[in-house]
């Protein structure tokens, strides 16, 4: 399959940037090359783009996109939350600027082969890089059914999470949950016909919870939203895109407090604590899409965009 993706908002997160030509610009979910194909397109031939991503066929599928690009490029298979080591493996100290796009591309969703879609029979996979031990299948075949209802309700927002779980369980006592068809049917007898009448797919909340639970999206993106702000140069700028609360929550708190990191008692008079803000929020309310680009592109509508530059 091609290795395509349909980037949301994408203007608004390229202006966001505020683009050098000469700048050097991260983008740590490389998925289809969208976001940074534009990059790309404002950099001169001195720029940097420093494309990372966990998936070997997107790496390899932006590094055919992009070859018509002047500017310099760096390939790298890691998580973007290693981005302080992907930087000092390559001699490199600070960054003019870095995107997040933290939705499943549309390749990842659409080849029924990594698992990840609840529309397709394939193997229960969800693994963003394939190399890792950890797949769909160990999470429904081998997690305890409290710890199942945990993640369920936790990562999926799933007011039947306790119910799935509990279903998962018991079925899996006869013979282990081969594919996702197998697991979708599953969920549909554990909520009740009058919940799934109204609403997304009913599998929609639980495949998200797994997914997440597979790649550690969230304590690798907590992890992230540190690290790109520390590796900011003066004036760079941090852009992510959410599609789930929880990342929105963590994007949101992460800027919150290293923009307001005092922590004196609010009745000082002055700060004391000598804690000094090193980034501001360019965005207040976060960005979201528009109804004409939600109307085209159905997966853009939940998706946030929040931005923050370093000051200090």
């Amino acid at each position: 399959m091609e290795f395509r993706h349909t980037s949301v908002l994408l203007s608004e997160c390229i202006d966001s940037l505020n683009i050098k030509p000469d700048g050097i610009y991260v983008d740590g979910t490389l998925g289809g090359g969208g976001h940074v194909a534009a990059i790309c397109e404002k950099l001169s031939q001195s720029g940097l783009l420093i494309g990372i991503d966990r998936d070997r066929d997107a790496l390899y599928a932006a590094q055919k996109r992009l070859e018509p690009y002047k500017c310099r490029k760096l390939f790298v298979q890691s998580n973007y939350s290693d981005i302080k080591n992907v930087l000092h493996e390559n001699d490199i100290e600070k960054i003019d600027g870095a995107t997040l796009d933290l939705g499943v591309s549309s390749f990842q969703l659409d080849n029924k082969e990594r698992g990840f879609s609840y529309m397709q029979k394939a193997p229960l996979d969800m693994r963003m890089n394939r190399d890792d031990n950890l797949s769909a299948y160990d999470v429904v075949n081998g997690y305890g059914e409290k710890e199942l209802a945990e993640i369920i309700r936790k990562y999926g927002e799933e007011k039947w999470a306790a119910r799935i779980a509990s279903f998962i369980v018991k079925e899996r006592k006869d013979k282990p949950i081969e594919n996702t068809e197998e697991l979708v049917e599953i969920i549909k007898r554990a909520i009740p016909a009058s919940a799934r009448r109204d609403g997304p797919h009913p599998a929609k909340r639980t495949f998200q919870a797994i997914r997440i639970e597979v790649n550690d999206e969230l304590g690798q993106l907590e992890r992230a939203a540190e690290e790109f702000c520390d590796v900011l140069a003066l004036g760079g700028r941090f852009a992510v895109i959410t599609f789930h609360s929880l990342e929105d929550r963590i994007i949101k708190e992460t800027f919150a407090r290293r923009a307001n990191p005092c922590i004196c008692p609010k009745d000082f008079p002055v700060c004391v604590c000598g804690r000094i803000a090193d980034i501001r929020k360019v965005t207040g309310k976060p960005i979201v899409p528009t109804s004409e680009e939600t109307e085209k592109n159905p997966r853009a509508r939940s998706a946030k965009l929040r931005v923050a530059e370093k000051i200090r």
